[in-house]
């Protein structure tokens, strides 16, 4: 499918590479794999149910979001199979959660039992899985007083109204060379998991992408995100194949003559004769601000850099030397254009950012156009 005629920007997505980026960390995790796709934050900016629906083939164990309104937007979407909500979640959801049988990630006691009252109030089993805070810091029971919640979390957790269905933690240097802490998380995890004793039918899962790699089977299970998307997730790791392309029109084209300005606050004053092509897209469309005078652009098949301060709308690149560059061209901003590529991890690095922030901050005025979908 290409973009429409009137398309002034827009994103090309690959469910081809999106699949192939799943099935490595699957081969990673080993025998019998439980994997469970993030498509939180809209599926990292490319669309939920989209990308439910070209990962679907492979069969996740779940689905991985953050919110019980992701939850509940992925039912009313049609998806029915598993969905966990991993982050802490407000008591006034709750009942939706039940309601519309959404497994729910819980890191304290109150939590815990506010759930289970919401579930016996419907008649229904709450799913849950249990968070374990080794030293991410931002949620879950804390593994260092297991002493103080333990006894009464396993009680809760064999409740009639409980369905106890994971018991995991998250790594926060996985994807470092030599990262400090995976070994000790894992150890301190260990500890936990043998002091609360859970049924072996709960599922133990701690790796994010970079630790499906590190750790393999000993994961095991693997919620992997950004590596799907096609975000590299460790310089010794396996790098993903790209999966979002991110395109532009070229709007004008002017050659201008010495001392020429370009951008709010003219930070681009051109030192020679030099041609810019004005590219309909700018940081109202997610492309970083801080890409202005320090990214690049691919043109008829050749790296070309942005100069001058990045619009809301618009964006100017400096093609001197380029002939043959004309309204309607199509510009990359990330991805592939001939034998030269601007990678997702590259755009993020000029930004001073990550992949995860450039993906998820692309916004809804770029249509995203899947291709292998069906």
């Amino acid at each position: 499918m290409r973009p429409p005629p009137d398309s002034r920007a827009w994103i090309d997505v690959s469910a081809t590479a999106l699949r192939a980026n799943l099935r490595q960390v699957v081969e990673a995790v080993g025998p019998d794999p439980w994997v469970v796709p993030m498509v939180k934050a809209d599926g990292y900016g490319l669309g939920a149910l989209d990308v439910v629906r070209a990962l679907q083939p492979l069969a996740p164990a779940a689905w991985g979001v953050a919110s019980v309104d992701e939850g509940i937007a992925l039912r009313d979407g049609g998806v029915v199979g598993p969905i966990i909500v991993f982050s802490p979640t407000p008591r006034q959801t709750l009942r939706a959660a039940v309601e519309f049988d959404l497994a729910l990630a819980v890191s304290d006691l109150d939590a815990l039992e506010a759930l289970i009252r919401a579930a016996e109030r419907r008649g229904r089993r709450a799913r849950v899985h249990v968070e374990v805070d080794t030293g991410m810091g931002r949620a879950g029971f804390p593994a260092e007083a297991i002493d103080v919640w333990g006894s009464r979390a396993g009680a809760l957790l064999r409740a009639e109204a409980v369905r106890w269905e994971g018991l995991y933690t998250h790594f926060h240097s996985a994807d470092e060379v030599g990262g400090p802490g995976v070994d000790d998380q894992l150890a301190t995890f260990g500890a936990v998991v043998e002091a609360l004793d859970p049924p072996p039918d709960v599922r133990l899962h701690t790796a994010n992408s970079a630790a499906a790699f590190r750790l393999g089977g000993d994961a095991g299970g693997a919620r992997p995100g950004i590596f799907v998307y096609g975000g590299g997730v460790g310089r010794d790791l396996p790098a993903p194949r790209p999966v979002a392309a991110v395109r532009a029109r070229v709007v004008r084209v002017v050659d201008v003559e010495p001392g020429a300005t370009v951008g709010y606050g003219a930070t681009h004053r051109a030192e020679r004769e030099e041609r810019w092509a004005t590219l309909a897209i700018g940081y109202g469309d997610g492309l970083p601000r801080a890409l202005g005078n320090r990214g690049h652009a691919l043109l008829a098949g050749r790296k070309v850099p942005l100069v001058g301060r990045i619009s809301m709308d618009l964006t100017v690149a400096n093609i001197s030397g380029i002939d043959g560059v004309q309204p309607g061209n199509v510009a990359t901003l990330v991805g592939r254009d001939g034998v030269d590529e601007i990678t997702i991890d590259e755009v993020a690095a000029q930004a001073g950012t990550i992949s995860y922030e450039v993906l998820t901050g692309l916004t809804t005025r770029l249509p995203r156009i899947w291709t292998e979908l069906d």
